[in-house]
């Protein structure tokens, strides 16, 4: 138990969740995943234990993610995972209900926004606010974003890229789109379907975009060895597959990223565009680490592009230092509990 004040910032990403606790920094990094019996509607599992049920299960055992695009999609599961890590985080018996941060993109609707206000509430915070991915990324990234300089974000998560130009601590451009991280894994699974006639899991998918994904040529080609179910025989077969495949097979979604950046920079203000020009833009998210997607993107816009340090954690992180401006935003927020009283 971290006592009286245990603020808490929740960075609740669709693939995970990584929460940060004030005065201990990130505390806790674990898989947007909930696992539950069907039977007893009962919670087996949360987080990397239950990620690793996915595609293992019985069938009265379900392995779900309950946030879809950046947005909940099962609103009791997402409030039981909440409560789950913020018990794990602090403790079961607090004397003091933490006053909690969750990041949310940018794109989100007041009703996806009350959605998760709800949940944290009821899942044991006392106040809930909410900030904006690209800031929070921006913040954590180590961007001086007060000043009235022209900063560009570009924050690939599980879900949603949010691409957001920033100024005077808010956000003057924007677009999410859901096209990131869970995307590629879909476009890798329909591509080994449609090549190699061969059936692979979500997990498979992600190893393949974790080890040998690519969004430009590479010098050296490097492949690995993949085992997936024959779709014509059903049986267990094993394969070798390529960068230069993967690249063929994240082709469409990379150039819808790289497109979405071109048309925030399109509608960028000229005094902003020509900071960002000079400053480069920041890539922060996990998305970010996909090899050669910082190359694609500079090419496509002719600006320098930087990938942030510790790129996963920016978001929590900046999350985290806007916990030390709580009395600001309990001030002049709209986005607490008594917003809905």
């Amino acid at each position: 138990m971290f006592g009286i004040g245990s603020d808490i910032g929740i960075d609740l990403g669709t693939a995970s969740v990584l929460v940060f606790v004030k005065g201990k920094g990130i505390v806790l990094q674990e898989p947007s995943v909930v696992a539950i019996d069907n039977n007893t509607n009962r919670i087996l599992a949360v987080g990397e234990e239950a990620r690793r049920m996915l595609g293992r299960t019985p069938g009265n055992i379900v392995a779900i993610r309950p946030l879809r695009d950046g947005v909940i999609s099962n609103y009791e599961m997402t409030e039981r995972m909440i409560k789950y890590f913020i018990n794990k985080t602090v403790g079961k018996k607090l004397f003091f209900k933490p006053r909690i941060i969750v990041c949310v993109p940018s794109g989100v609707t007041e009703v996806e926004k009350r959605a998760v206000i709800d949940a944290t509430n009821e899942a044991g915070a006392r106040t809930t606010h909410i900030i904006e991915e690209p800031i929070a990324a921006a913040i954590g990234a180590g961007l001086d974003i007060s000043q009235p300089n022209g900063h560009m974000v570009v924050d690939i998560g599980g879900g949603t890229c949010d691409i957001a130009v920033i100024s005077l601590g808010g956000i003057v451009v924007s677009t999410s789109i859901k096209v990131a991280g869970d995307k590629f894994d879909e476009a890798i699974i329909r591509y080994m379907r449609k090549k190699h006639n061969i059936m692979i899991g979500e997990r498979t998918a992600e190893d393949l975009k974790i080890n040998i994904g690519t969004a430009s040529p590479r010098k050296d080609e490097i492949s690995m060895e993949v085992r997936g179910r024959n779709l014509i025989s059903g049986l267990p077969v094993n394969i070798q597959v390529s960068s230069k495949e993967m690249q063929d097979a994240l082709e469409e979604a990379v150039m819808a990223i790289a497109e979405a950046v071109h048309s925030v920079l399109e509608r960028t203000p000229p005094e902003l565009a020509a900071d960002i020009a000079d400053q480069g833009i920041i890539m922060t998210g996990g998305g970010a680490l996909l090899w050669g997607l910082d190359k694609l993107i500079s090419n496509r816009t002719g600006i320098p592009v930087y990938i942030a340090e510790d790129t996963v954690s920016c978001v929590a992180k900046g999350t985290g230092k806007a916990l030390d401006s709580l009395h600001i935003l309990e001030q002049g927020s709209q986005n607490t509990r008594s917003k809905y009283l």
